[in-house]
């Protein structure tokens, strides 16, 4: 290659890399933003992301501040692992004992209590492993395994995955074989597959209540257990004096105010008429 031409590509290849910034490399992309402000927060979370309620969190938080909130969908496993990589500033998530480790092992603080929702087993009308009578999800598991109807499970390392993988383990049940089937993706995705393929599945009651009518093949078939609660935390990154971003803890504080809270609980009621989370107080009231 003539070395005229070897200078001039050398010299394009040094602009692209001076034009481009930094953080555009292996930077997580925001799924959405809310608000317009000049300081942004980083936050990492599943099924509150998706069905509203971190905007609706947001744009509260926003009327307050010159901030923007960088949602980044991400289910619980990976969202710690965002945290822990300081991809993002705070998380919201519902995987209790990934999150005591993380506050632990020092690199996750202020867990707080944030509020709940519930799961529920939906499955074929027809319920062939005949647990619509059945009470408790420890027992309606061990009956779909000993009658080894399809069954299928996120197995992403999402709070909901986790959950699953408690009750099983409640249950004496290693599961596997052809019944059980691995979806690697979210709760809706996985409602779809159950659906088409008129399995089994555990989703949150506020995933499905609002999009049941999607899933005609599938019927709720147990809520109520307590064994189902599903309880969410606020975590923050562990900061030091270099990254440290007060908005994040501003945010934080409003999630837990009693003006986050409000909209917590009321969440779902304008839309839909009732609804879709517990607060934190009645949270801790069921726990208890």
């Amino acid at each position: 290659m003539p070395k005229k031409i070897i200078i001039l590509y050398s010299l394009i290849m040094l602009s692209l890399f001076t034009v481009l910034p930094p953080q555009s490399f292996g930077d997580s992309m925001c799924t959405e933003e809310y608000g317009g402000g000049s300081n942004q927060i980083k936050v990492a979370t599943g099924s509150l992301g998706r069905l509203g309620l971190l905007k609706a969190l947001a744009d509260a938080y926003n009327e307050s501040y010159d901030t923007t909130i960088c949602f980044i969908y991400a289910g619980s496993g990976e969202a710690l692992q965002l945290l822990k990589n300081k991809k993002v500033d705070l998380i919201l998530v519902h995987s209790e004992k990934a999150e005591i480790q993380a506050v632990k092992e020092g690199w996750a603080d202020k867990r707080t209590l944030i509020g709940s929702n519930e799961y529920c087993i939906v499955g074929p009308k027809d319920d062939p492993a005949g647990i619509k009578k059945i009470k408790t999800a420890v027992d309606a598991y061990k009956q779909i395994a000993d009658k080894k109807v399809k069954f299928f499970s996120r197995g992403d390392n999402s709070g909901t995955h986790v959950k699953e993988m408690e009750i099983w383990k409640e249950a004496g049940v290693v599961p596997s074989g052809k019944w059980y089937i691995v979806t690697k993706n979210n709760m809706t995705e996985t409602l779809k597959v159950a659906n088409k393929q008129k399995g089994y599945f555990m989703p949150e009651n506020t995933t499905w209540f609002i999009g049941k009518h999607n899933y005609p093949s599938l019927d709720l078939l147990l809520k109520g257990d307590t064994n189902l609660l599903n309880i969410y935390h606020i975590v923050l990154r562990k900061y030091n004096k270099t990254d440290y971003n007060d908005y994040a803890i501003k945010f934080h504080d409003f999630v837990k105010s009693e003006k986050g809270q409000e909209i917590i609980r009321n969440f779902g009621k304008e839309k839909y008429g009732i609804s879709f989370f517990n607060d934190a107080k009645k949270t801790k009231s069921l726990i208890e």
